[in-house]
Formats: structure tokens, sequence, C-alpha cells
């Protein structure tokens, strides 16, 4: 039996009024999950389930589905989806390398409890397979396997991959002024499904690569595959490169780090890259131009939230990408805010008129009750 217990979490420093936030556990299967949404004011929360083993405490991962439910609020936003934002985290244990089915169905009743409040998918440490263990149990899931090639659905890596480079793309065009990825060096952190499909197309694209990750075989995959040069994962945010794109954890931009980066352009896969807020501030102010992360990194959501549709047209939106990280890029300039800044007021904006627009309707829909 899964228990579900509605916390509070008013008081908590990443609190940003968030609507629900539950904690599943289930004496059965071990599991123990944070399930938070942040907002459902354009829709339904969308986010992955991430299963992680390296979280020292509950609180640790409660912080951790908090900070990403609301990016998915922002991302879902500006990817222009009918869409609110949700997280959930699975505090897997030490040695724990997948879920197990238990486990897996223990949390699909804790998202069945919220009744489509929140839609999971896959996320770090949880696949395609794993969310069909998830559907036998609740139909509020998405990012499923498709039947069909020309049909989207299924790992939503490669989508994601594809949106970090065309983020890639636009940030280099516009902080050096180059229309091709030729010969620029790029550095990639993080070599899972998302990063090393992001080093093929940079491969693919002339850029040369430096790459890191803590599998030296997966370094060693992207040295001989794509002529890769290899560093330490402690040395990545020093590199002298034109670009970081740090692909595996969050808070890389942090107090440690942000002095030594050199790097002209930081984007990169990972959420939550800046440990704080101000630290998009400091990047700003030291002129290093930050491709915000849930913007650039929102081609797999897209893909989840597309699930069934064609192939061609998820890749068509996922062209907006690289169109709406130059129009934050070109405001930022304008207004001489941070990039990160500017990507929150757009995102939060967009929420707010679809929040008059409901209102709005809720009034009509009274007047012609009456």
């Amino acid at each position: 039996m899964t228990v579900i217990i509605d916390m509070d979490v008013s008081g908590h420093e990443e609190y940003a009024g968030h609507q629900t936030v539950v904690k599943a556990y289930d004496p059965a299967s071990g599991l123990v999950a944070f399930i938070a949404v942040h907002d459902t004011t354009i829709g339904p929360s969308l986010g992955g389930c991430r299963f992680w083993n390296r979280y020292n405490s509950e609180d640790e991962a409660l912080t951790d589905a908090l900070r990403l439910s609301r990016g998915m609020t922002y991302k879902n936003a500006l990817a222009r989806l009918p869409l609110g934002g949700g997280k959930a985290v699975i505090m897997a244990k030490p040695d724990a390398k997948a879920p197990t089915q238990e486990e897996l169905k223990a949390f699909g009743r804790a998202v069945d409890f919220l009744n489509g409040e929140y839609i999971t998918a896959e996320d770090v440490g949880v696949c395609v397979e794993d969310m069909m263990v998830i559907r036998e149990v609740t139909e509020h899931v998405s990012g499923l396997p498709s039947d069909h090639d020309e049909i989207t659905g299924g790992d939503p890596s490669p989508y994601t991959a594809y949106g970090v480079f065309l983020g890639i793309q636009a940030s280099v065009k516009h902080k050096l002024g180059k229309d091709s990825l030729k010969d620029v060096r790029v550095a990639v952190a993080g070599l899972g499904h998302v990063g090393m499909d992001l080093c093929r197309r940079l491969h693919e694209a002339g850029a040369k690569l430096i790459v890191s990750d803590i599998r030296s075989d997966a370094m060693d995959t992207a040295a001989s595959q794509y002529g890769a040069k290899t560093c330490k994962p402690d040395d990545f945010m020093a590199l002298d490169v034109d670009v970081l794109a740090p692909c595996a954890l969050g808070g890389v931009v942090n107090d440690d780090t942000i002095e030594t980066i050199k790097a002209p352009i930081i984007a990169g896969a990972a959420n939550n890259q800046l440990a704080r807020s101000e630290h998009g501030t400091i990047l700003h102010d030291k002129g290093i131009l930050y491709a915000p992360d849930y913007v650039i990194n929102a081609g797999g959501v897209i893909s989840v939230a597309m699930s069934g549709q064609s192939v061609d047209k998820t890749m068509e939106r996922l062209e907006e990408l690289g169109e709406t990280l130059a129009a934050i890029f070109r405001q930022s300039e304008r207004l001489n805010l941070p990039t990160s800044v500017v990507a929150d007021k757009i995102a939060e904006k967009i929420v707010e008129e679809a929040a008059l627009e409901n209102s709005g309707d809720v009034m009509q829909e009274k007047k012609q009750a009456s």
C-alpha cells in the first residue's frame, strides 16, 4: 500500500507558490518519493520522474523536486505548451541502479492519487520501459513508445539533444557572430543519452570537442567516434573553450566555479545549472552568455507533450527553441539584464496572462449561467 502525505512546504527555502507537494512511501517496496506540483494555470503539470541514489537526506530530495518543478512551469510556458510544471523524485538506495517494478507501481499509485494534476514521464534513472510499468496503474503517464518511426514517442533524449544543439548554434551566432559551428570549441560534460547524441551532432557540424564524464568508457567512446579530447570532471568548468555545455548535474555554476570560467558561452542540457539565482547576474556582469537551462533543454518535454503526433511536426516545434533563445539574448542586451532574469520574466508573464484569461472565462461562464 502506497502511503501519501500532503506536505506544507510554505516555509521551505525553495517554496515558490507550489500548489501541491506530496510524499509517497511504500513499506513493501521501499519506495520513498516526492511529487511537487508547482503550477497548473496553463494546464496539468508535466514533468519527469527522477530516480537518484545520491540524495543524502529527504530534505535534499524534496529541495530537488521543488526546484525542478518550478523550472518545469517556466520550461513548459516558454515552449508554448498547454501544460503546467511538476516534478517527481524517487530516493534510490545507495547501491540501486534502477527502480524495481514494485517501486514503479507504488509510485504510479501516488501519481494516480493526484488525479491528473501531475503527469509523469522519463527523467534521470528512469526509462521508457519503466513508464510502461507505471502505466499499468495510472493513465497519467506520457512519453510512451510509439509503434511507428514517423510518430513521436518513447525516449525523449534525442529531442533534448537536438534542442540543445540548436541552442548552441543560436548562442554562438549571438555571442561570437558565427553562422557555423565549424572549428568552434565545445566542451560537453555528461555523456549520457543526451550528451553523447549532442556530441554526435556537434561533431557532424565540425565543432572541436572536449568531453568529461565520471565514466572513462564513455569518454573513450566519444574520443574514438567523434575525435574528442578528454578532461577530468573537476577541470571542466575552467576549460578555455568557446562553449561549455553542462549535460549532467545541476549547480555547476556556483561560488567555487564562477570565477574560474573562461568560456564566453554556457549552453547545456543540465537542469538548474545556476546554484543560486544571483550567479546568473554574475555571469551577465562578466560578459558570459548563459542560455537559460529550462529553455535550451526543452526539446525532451516538447517531444513528450507531442507524443502521438508526427516526428516532422515535433521537429518543427524544436526549431523554435533557437528563435526563443535569440529573442531572450536580444532582450537581455537591450534591457541590460541577465538572460536568466529575462527568461523568468517572460515565463511569468505567460502564466499571468493565462491566469487572466482563465478568470475571464470563469466570469463569462457565470454571466451566461445567470
